[in-house]
């Protein structure tokens, strides 16, 4: 019998730790972001964030959400909701235009 040997698909040694550390990092951030700002600013930066993070593939379902919540926002008179949709239209142009799949 043949010894089976694990084979590592870690690009280095500790890169999933890595990973993860910068993940909490982000993830205590987008928190701090969102408690310490008014509810406009924390939903304005924390979608403009994780709009700048969607795939290429998905910008254009992404533009609709945010310019559905957009309007919805801004007729229900809700600051946080509002700017985070007019955050993540923009981030999504920018995906669009700047970043190739």
């Amino acid at each position: 019998m043949e010894s089976k040997e694990r084979v590592n698909k870690e690009p280095f040694p500790g890169a999933y730790l890595v990973g993860l550390v910068i993940t909490l990092g982000l993830l205590i951030g987008v928190v701090l972001v969102g408690s310490t700002l008014s509810p406009a600013a924390s939903g304005f930066l924390v979608a403009l964030g994780l709009g700048l993070t969607v795939n290429p593939k998905y910008a254009t379902w992404f533009l609709a959400a945010g310019v559905f919540c957009a309007l919805m926002g801004f007729a229900g008179s809700e600051p946080q909701i509002a700017w985070g949709g007019v955050a993540l239209v923009i981030s999504q142009v920018v995906v669009k235009l700047f970043i190739k799949s």
